[in-house]
């Protein structure tokens, strides 16, 4: 059997170019462990800027090249542009590559080392599963549980915007949308169909991709993740793979001010419009 072929994504705009700087290195071990032992070979990386600021982008190439040199791994820099939003953004890189999956990486994701090594490895041995997303801590360790259900409104304002006190009395509804009843993390056991997929990382099988058509351009920021899941899920089967280990540097909308409140609260609203509203 032939190694499998990798195109990996990765959306920028204004980056922290330490973070962008420890994602890339990370993931450039993660690929040289993962040819190592075969389970990858031909790879392809994207490094798409949003920006619009030629200053901006040319720090980004420079990394790119200086992390990425000697490593036979073929580099693309789609930058100039306007800011086209997340998804449409990896969209640009999703389509026309042929490779067998996927990869698409937050610029504040970490890969462990040996991650894609053991994604690539259990998608290949389970065809029937199109998309999987790694089990995911911050910093200091603690896990991030990042799959969930789908929320009704009321638990995305309780999550996002509630005080403690409120969050406290409803701790274990919002249990049950983080989906701690059936992911333990102190388990290694993968866990199938999950209804609704972080896009800070997903690898997704190339079927999977053209049969869905990746991200809805719709949602500029926020739920265009949910959106892809509902949608990859209607096909294919999913998975979180506790196998595949990120550390995760990011935040939520309503600790990064109130632009992203405002992205996050439109995307909400298309979400809703789309698949069903969901009060209570």
């Amino acid at each position: 059997m032939l190694p499998s072929s990798l195109t990996v994504s990765i959306v920028t705009y204004r980056p922290d170019h330490v973070l962008l700087g420890r994602c890339v290195t990370r993931l450039a071990a993660a690929i040289s462990a993962a040819r190592a032992d075969g389970a990858i070979g031909s790879v392809a990386v994207a490094l798409i800027d949003n920006s619009s600021d030629r200053e901006i982008a040319d720090k980004v190439i420079k990394l790119g090249n200086e992390r990425f040199h000697g490593s036979g791994v073929r580099l693309t820099y789609l930058h100039g542009h306007a800011n086209i939003g997340y998804g449409t953004a990896h969209n640009l890189a999703l389509h026309g590559t042929g490779t067998d999956y996927h990869l698409v990486l937050n610029p504040d994701i970490e890969l462990a080392p040996d991650a894609l090594h053991a994604a690539v490895r259990w998608l290949d041995a389970h065809p029937e599963i199109g998309a999987v997303v790694p089990k995911v801590t911050n910093a200091d360790g603690a896990v991030e549980y990042l799959c969930k259900r789908h929320p009704a409104v009321f638990d995305l304002a309780l999550r996002g915007f509630a005080p403690r006190l409120l969050r406290a009395i409803f701790r274990r509804r919002l249990a049950r949308y983080e989906m701690r009843d059936r992911i333990d993390p102190a388990s290694d056991e993968p866990v199938l169909d999950i209804p609704l997929m972080s896009g800070a990382c997903m690898l997704v099988r190339r079927k999977a991709i053209d049969t869905t058509g990746g991200f809805d351009p719709e949602f500029f920021l926020y739920f265009e993740d949910y959106d892809w899941s509902l949608r990859l899920n209607a096909v294919i089967r999913t998975a979180y793979l506790p196998t595949m280990r990120v550390v995760h540097h990011g935040g939520g909308a309503a600790r990064k001010g109130m632009r992203h409140i405002h992205w996050f609260t439109r995307s909400g609203l298309r979400f809703y419009r789309k698949h069903g509203w969901r009060w209570f």
